[in-house]
């Protein structure tokens, strides 16, 4: 299996683990709205719902954190970095994963590890609030997600080892973005001609390029030329 392979695969899961775990945004809405519903109408609060409102909001952010790394959707801040050649982006994230995210990263897996199981050997509860939920369960999200965003930073390590002896980025997997919600209501519109839209949505899509770890071509984005232009005044 070569490196392509391996970091793709590493992509799918991911892109998977974060996809599932998204649904818990879907169970806090319900619960919370159960909840509003339960205080101010019945008057019958329920002593241990923020807990498990803490519990599901920080499984969710926290178990989406690789999904997030493999798609390029950590903040950054770019303003030198995206105007760099694809090799200087590179050896950049290189050296920064090594510096500053392994070790990080590993601190996190080892920390959480020994604060989930000193949490399952007490069968710890919560003590914030009145008949707390026990929160073992909820503590080994640490290491889980430590692992699989390490997990993912290796992928990200063998993109940048690719990028260097290739010149180019690799291909990230595709995913519903802003870009094709864009697309969608641009296709809908009876105000909008085919020309235009496709001029807009090729600005986008190299605006979308240059933020996901693409350098800016020549012009493109600076000077809002269209990706296939090759930035010459027209007479």
């Amino acid at each position: 299996m070569n490196a392509r392979r391996v970091f793709q695969t590493i992509d799918e899961i991911s892109y998977w683990s974060g996809k599932a775990f998204a649904w818990l945004i879907v169970a806090l809405t319900f619960v919370v709205s159960i909840e509003v519903f339960k205080r101010y109408i019945l008057n019958a609060p329920t002593a241990w719902i923020f807990d498990l409102n803490s519990m599901l909001y920080g499984t969710l952010f926290m178990m989406c954190g690789a999904y997030t790394l493999a798609a390029a959707g950590h903040v950054r801040a770019d303003f030198v970095y995206i105007y760099m050649k694809p090799r200087g982006q590179a050896a950049l994230d290189l050296a920064l994963y090594f510096l500053f995210f392994i070790p990080g990263i590993l601190g996190l897996i080892y920390a959480g590890a020994g604060f989930a199981a000193d949490s399952w050997r007490i069968g710890e509860h919560s003590t914030v609030t009145a008949e707390g939920p026990p929160v073992y369960q909820f503590k080994a999200v640490i290491p889980l997600a430590g692992a699989l965003v390490m997990l993912q930073g290796l992928a990200e390590i063998l993109r940048c080892i690719a990028c260097l002896r290739t010149g180019t980025w690799p291909a990230r997997l595709e995913d519903v973005e802003e870009i094709d919600v864009l697309d969608t209501q641009l296709g809908h519109s009876q105000y909008v001609d085919e020309e235009s839209r496709i001029a807009v949505m090729e600005g986008a899509k190299a605006i979308d390029e240059a933020a996901r770890h693409r350098s800016v071509m020549e012009g493109e984005i600076v000077h809002g030329t269209a990706p296939e232009d090759d930035g010459r005044k027209k007479p």
